[in-house]
Parts: C-alpha cells; sequence; structure tokens
C-alpha cells in the first residue's frame, strides 16, 4: 500500500459490524496494483448513527463509501441524490462524495449479472429462481429482470416476496416477477422448469457451512446453473450438490470482485485490476481472515 500521506484519498465501508469484510483487502491491494494513493478503511457504525456518519464523511474530505447491513436502507433518506437503480432496487451500497454532496448508488445487481455473464451464462429469455426476499435478493431480481429473464422469488414469508415484487414492479419489464411460498414443494417445482437458481438467503454461510437451502435427499437437476451469492466459504454445501449432479456452480466471490469494481471505477475514474482484486480476496479468505464475521459471506 502506498504510504499514507496529506494527499491520501479516503474511501470506506459503513455497517455494524465491518471489522471482516473483505472489502478494505480488496480495494486497498486494488490502490497499491495501481499506484493510486488511496486508502480503503472500515467504519463501524451503530444502529442510530448513520445520519452523523454521513456528515462524518463530508467534514473528513472521503471521496465516498460503501454500505453494507443494516445501512443500505437506513442511509437513503440522509443522502442530497440516489441514482435510478439504487431507487428502484430499494438500497445503496455505494456512496461518491462531490462538491460536498452525498450521492447514492448500487452496484450488487450489475455486479451480480457481470459475474453471471463471465461465467457464461446469458439471462435474456432464460427463467431464473431467486431464494430469498432480503436486499440481495432485490438486486438480483432486479437485475435479472432488467436482463430480459421471467423470475420467480421464492421466500418462506409470501408476504415479504410480494412486497419485494410490489417494490420492483415499477421498474421492470410487465410480468417479469412473480411471488411464491418457499417450501419443498414449490422449490422442487419451480427447479425443474428453471433455467438458474440463485441463493439470495445466508443459508450455508460461515459458520454454518454445512446447510444448504436444497435438501439433501432430493436430486437437484443437472440442466441448472445454481449461484450461490455465498463466499465464504468459496464452496458452499449448496455448489458441492450443485456439482454432483453435474450442474454449473458458480460461488459468490465473483459477485462480491465485480460490484466492488464498479464502485472502484465511480471513485477513482480507473480502469479496476480485477485479478489484483479477486487474487486478494482469495488469500484472505484462504488465511481464514473472513472468519469470525457475522456478515462475511455477504455483498460486501
Amino acid at each position: 500500500m502506498t504510504e499514507i500521506d496529506a494527499q491520501t484519498k479516503l474511501l470506506g465501508i459503513i455497517g455494524w459490524p465491518v471489522e471482516h469484510s473483505l472489502s478494505p483487502t480488496m480495494h486497498n491491494a486494488a490502490f497499491a496494483a495501481l499506484g493510486l494513493n488511496w486508502v480503503y478503511l472500515p467504519l463501524p457504525v451503530p444502529p442510530g448513527q448513520v445520519e452523523a456518519a454521513l456528515r462524518g464523511l463530508l467534514t473528513l474530505g472521503f471521496r465516498g463509501a460503501n454500505v453494507t447491513v443494516p445501512h443500505k436502507e437506513a442511509v437513503m433518506p440522509h443522502l442530497d441524490s440516489i441514482t435510478e437503480v439504487a431507487q428502484a432496487i430499494g438500497a445503496v451500497n455505494t456512496l461518491v462524495v462531490g462538491e460536498g454532496r452525498l450521492v447514492g448508488d448500487n452496484t450488487d445487481g450489475a455486479g451480480f449479472l457481470a459475474a453471471l455473464q463471465e461465467a457464461g451464462f446469458e439471462p435474456r429469455g432464460r427463467r431464473a429462481l431467486v431464494l430469498g426476499a432480503g436486499g440481495a435478493a432485490r438486486a438480483v431480481a432486479y437485475a435479472l429482470a432488467t436482463a430480459g429473464a421471467q423470475v420467480t422469488v421464492l421466500n418462506r414469508t409470501l408476504s415479504r416476496t410480494e412486497a419485494l415484487i410490489q417494490h420492483l414492479a415499477p421498474a421492470v419489464p410487465p410480468n417479469s416477477l412473480s411471488p411464491r411460498l418457499l417450501d419443498r414443494d414449490a422449490l422442487v417445482e419451480e427447479a425443474v422448469r428453471a433455467d438458474l437458481l440463485v441463493n439470495a438467503t445466508s443459508v450455508g454461510m460461515w459458520p454454518d457451512a454445512e446447510h444448504s437451502p436444497w435438501p439433501d435427499e432430493l436430486p437437484l437437476p443437472s440442466h441448472l446453473t445454481v449461484f450461490d451469492l455465498v463466499y465464504n466459504p468459496p464452496e458452499t454445501r449448496l455448489l458441492r450438490q450443485a456439482r454432483r449432479a453435474g450442474a454449473q456452480a458458480i460461488g459468490g466471490l465473483g459477485m462480491l470482485v465485480h460490484q466492488g469494481a464498479l464502485a472502484f471505477r465511480l471513485w477513482t475514474g480507473h480502469s479496476p485490476p480485477l485479478e489484483a482484486m479477486w487474487t486478494a480476496c482469495e488469500r484472505a479468505l484462504t488465511a481464514g481472515e473472513a472468519q469470525n464475521c457475522p456478515d462475511a459471506g455477504s455483498v460486501v
């Protein structure tokens, strides 16, 4: 990392907790690879202190920040402007600071699509099954629907799924999203006719790495592409199930890197060094640096 001095540009990640987020490792490796005098810091912000933290970013001259749980929605009322994408998704994961103004954006959906297409899957005209109804599921469902996929969202609380779809409906093609209660029969029925299965829940994340949203006793359709947003552990139980069935399996680290790369470009104007970002994340996971964080397997 470049030596920190009075000219160092500041970035960080706001969340609670953030101590073991991979984003500082990833972005500081990117700055080092390009020789940029920037530094990216973990910024733990307790619930209820979001507005004060955002004022602090402005006061201290930060150039931007990422936002992770539980603040992705809480920051929105305190921003000067919000991009159409972030408004549509209903969450902000990236802040850009300029001329005393805070602009909220969301790179999660685009990062997911970049990772999906990098793995060779084109969503247009395909059927996708998204498990979960939280912020990650919302970003993924939005990205898939706007890319031309037909998306079914399954969650154990149907009202949350219906609320997700109601929120996204004005911003996506008509009838591109449909809700369904997540139970065993619905999961199997929908998976048989889907092309893509996305786990946007925390099931399978460390330390509960031996769990999977797919029942072990059921055969997983081999024609599926399975994308698990969990990246810690890198090889989840769901991914192992997919590989055993002969299905294509995609881990969540690609989404982390690509959403980070999009934010990197917004902040710096430079093309992100993807290889350096990938390598830094892989080394951190191998070394166990993310092992003790409750949020270590989510997007940022």
